[in-house]
């Protein structure tokens, strides 16, 4: 399965902030917006991604994580000339994505909890259809929305409602069969004029080939796109490492976890950064994983 990381927008709803950076280059605590949904797609153990942004932030991406090697890792690049919508992405990837299964992260969001991993990979796993994620929020209007049955049978999903007809939102994070594409290509503008995610996922959904997985309440999320989602996201990520006295996102020790780098490896990493609490954290991984003589 490869993977698309959606990293363009204008990013209006940040404005100023914005006005000379991409969004998902701003910091979310310790580490730029876009190390997050990058761990995600670690985490679900895909190796290959596109990260599509503007084409003005391009470089500043490329210069930030380069081909992806020092993590193990195949990262291409693209440009979105026109932020006309989520479900372009897969006209731009089309030639990456080829002939496989792939997964698209919105690179403004952030998943916290021990369920995601497995979710993911039962996601992953699936051969035929498309799999997305709701999550109960108190205002669902500003987001995709997904209705049930009694029986918690996805019965309808709406963009941006206003009048919604629950309180689950799709997040974003999707995975999708190799259909997605032309599926893609088929849709037609909203009414506010943008290629919707929802629309895809309507037609998966009229296929009886949609499968939406609740998050369950062990699981934190952010779409840190607003000035106080973005607060929110930083506090929570401050407050967490401290208690738990991990790194959330840490992209080199994830990647040492998956065993798509060595320990030397890590540690050739780790000297080569400059004195942080980031380096901090991949230095006491080295140690933890050495033996004592």
């Amino acid at each position: 399965m490869k993977a698309i990381l959606l990293a363009g927008g204008l990013g209006s709803r940040l404005f100023p902030a914005t006005k000379n950076i991409s969004k998902q280059l701003l910091p979310i605590f310790d580490k730029p917006m876009v190390y997050y949904p990058l761990s995600l797609l670690m985490l679900a153990e895909i190796r290959d991604v596109l990260i599509i942004t503007s084409p003005e932030d391009k470089n500043s991406f490329e210069r930030m994580l380069g081909d992806g090697s020092h993590l193990g890792m195949r990262l291409e690049y693209a440009a979105q000339n026109v932020p006309n919508g989520i479900a372009k992405a897969f006209e731009i990837g089309a030639d990456f994505i080829g002939s496989e299964r792939v997964c698209l992260v919105l690179g403004d969001n952030l998943f916290y909890g021990d369920t995601v991993k497995p979710l993911m990979l039962k996601a992953k796993a699936a051969q035929l259809g498309a799999t997305v994620f709701g999550y109960k929020v108190p205002d669902p209007q500003r987001y995709g929305v997904v209705a049930f049955d009694q029986s918690l049978n996805a019965i309808s999903i709406e963009e941006k409602p206003s009048k919604p007809k629950s309180n689950f939102a799709v997040t974003g994070l999707y995975f999708y069969d190799q259909d997605v594409v032309s599926i893609a290509q088929s849709i037609v503008p909203s009414a506010r004029g943008e290629y919707e995610i929802t629309s895809i996922n309507q037609a998966y959904l009229q296929a009886g080939q949609l499968s939406v997985e609740l998050l369950d309440e062990d699981v934190t999320w952010f779409d840190a796109g607003t000035h106080e989602s973005l607060r929110e996201a930083t506090n929570f990520v401050a407050d967490t490492q401290r208690t738990e006295c991990e790194t959330i996102a840490c992209l080199e020790v994830i990647a040492f976890q998956n065993s798509w780098i060595s320990l030397n490896d890590l540690e050739c990493i780790a000297n080569s950064y400059p004195q942080s609490d980031y380096r901090q954290h991949l230095i006491e991984t080295i140690l933890n994983e050495t033996p004592l003589l």
